[in-house]
């Protein structure tokens, strides 16, 4: 007995000894009143300090597992190890329509396999080297010394104050009129759609967006038993004919828009469409819903407001964002700027749901943003993604047959090959060779775009974006023949 305790690195020894000895009691490996090895026996058993297995056993009495008898020792104490019969539920059957649908959708347990020596352009998530470690470290030393019995704490639903006064200068910076909003923070985009689409009321059942667009809001869409009807995409951002035809045509309970750096096609909505998008909404009298995503990440061009901000005084335009595409995704931090009464049942909905988002984080985040280390931290990443989105451009059209290509700047860009040429199959043969990347499809409203693929390049090096794009441009070549761009 005792011969098989091991001893972990990096942890303390009298926390793993507890540990042991706990799971050993409960398992009724240790039975009621047997006693313990003295403290001189077990730590010359298991070649630890004697004070070690003093602390184990003062904490396991503390918990009322072992009890001590002056003069004889240490025993185990009565622990209801007693087991109701064991049953196998089939859980296949038990879980719910919506279960099997995410499920279905889920792309990462349909993907292929990742393997460190695999080139990747699946992600456009940031860079970790970029991380500004030593200034986040300070933000938070900052902010724990300030009000770390806080922040530790509950929070409010609605948010970090702070924060939210922060999020708002912003909004109001980048031109947007505030008046009668207010802002929610969320555990990223993603919770935000999902409280959005919880609390509307849905009346035609249907929603309108680009085609392509986000495939994480397509899911939610579908798990909320949306219909979905898309609107191609021209170089300046969606098709506002065929968007008219079919407004006309159908009701629709809201629109969806990424019109900045929009995934996954990287095409920035121009100035006049944004400026018809609105118009057009307004006479349908709908809200949008709009996705800024990456809207910092502009490498060339001047600044395009945002469709919220071409509300003005309206309310129609529900903003969400986040900041986990350019600065850190693990704090989870999002928000969503609309209405006043909106995001007073949005609040509820929230509170509901999830209580609050983590403080700590919400608090960390501000100081960072506070202290002025974004704007230098961004300054840095525009000018790495730059040159990282200009040499896949090249390299791209150098090695790539392409149809089409889209792009303006963000994380990644979006190729149409020739219409005979299936993405997926494409995909398999590249990852033989070393190298996955997003196939098209899983960004389209129906079933179009097999021909198409995304191209993350955010968290690849020079060396790995050359050598990637070459293979990928060879396998076409050597599968579908030497097509001319």
């Amino acid at each position: 007995m005792f011969n098989d305790f091991k001893i972990t690195e990096g942890r303390p020894v009298y926390i793993q000894l507890k540990e042991y000895l706990k799971r050993m009691i409960t398992n009724g490996h240790l039975l009621e009143h047997q006693k313990l090895p003295s403290t001189r026996e077990l730590c010359s058993l298991l070649s630890i300090s004697r004070n070690t297995v003093l602390t184990a056993y003062a904490d396991l009495e503390q918990e009322g597992l072992i009890y001590a008898v002056k003069g004889k020792g240490n025993f185990v104490s009565h622990v209801e190890i007693i087991k109701s019969p064991s049953i196998q539920l089939n859980w296949t059957e038990k879980v719910n329509e919506q279960t099997f649908l995410a499920d279905e959708l889920d792309l990462k347990k349909q993907g292929v396999r990742w393997n460190k020596e695999i080139i990747s352009f699946n992600s456009i998530a940031p860079d970790e080297k970029l991380f500004d470690i030593e200034n986040f470290k300070r933000a938070f030393l900052n902010r724990m010394s300030i009000e770390g019995d806080i922040v530790l704490n509950y929070g409010y639903a609605k948010g970090y104050k702070p924060l939210i006064e922060y999020l708002l200068r912003y909004m109001e910076i980048k031109g947007v009129d505030t008046r009668n909003k207010d802002i929610l923070i969320t555990n990223g985009f993603t919770e935000g759609l999902d409280l959005i689409l919880s609390s509307l009321n849905k009346k035609s059942g249907r929603v309108i967006c680009e085609n392509p667009t986000n495939d994480s809001a397509l899911k939610l869409f579908r798990l909320h038993g949306f219909e979905i009807d898309g609107i191609e995409m021209d170089n300046d951002g969606v098709n506002i004919s065929q968007l008219e035809t079919m407004l006309s045509k159908k009701e629709y309970d809201f629109a969806y828009l990424i019109p900045s750096y929009h995934n996954p096609t990287g095409i920035v909505t121009s100035s006049k469409k944004r400026k018809e998008i609105m118009d057009l909404f307004s006479a349908y009298q709908l809200p949008i819903i709009e996705n800024g995503f990456n809207e910092e990440l502009r490498y060339s061009g001047s600044h395009l407001a945002s469709l919220a901000s071409f509300a003005g005084q309206g309310n129609n335009v529900i903003y969400i964002s986040s900041f986990s595409k350019i600065l850190f995704p693990g704090l989870r931090i999002g928000w969503i700027l609309a209405d006043k009464d909106l995001i007073n049942y949005l609040e509820s909905m929230k509170r509901a749901r999830t209580i609050h988002t983590s403080t700590l984080d919400q608090a960390v985040l501000y100081q960072y943003l506070i202290d002025g280390y974004f704007e230098k931290y961004i300054k840095k990443a525009k000018s790495v993604y730059k040159k990282k989105y200009e040499l896949t451009v090249h390299y791209c059209k150098q090695f790539i047959p392409f149809k089409r290509i889209t792009g303006d700047g963000g994380l990644h860009i979006f190729i149409e090959l020739e219409d005979h040429i299936d993405s997926r199959k494409l995909l398999e043969k590249c990852y033989q060779r070393g190298v996955v990347f997003i196939p098209g499809n899983v960004f389209h409203t129906d079933s179009s775009g097999n021909h198409t693929l995304r191209l993350g390049f955010s968290r690849l090096n020079e060396r790995e974006i050359i050598q990637g794009l070459k293979i990928i441009g060879e396998t076409l070549k050597n599968n579908y023949g030497g097509l001319e761009k």
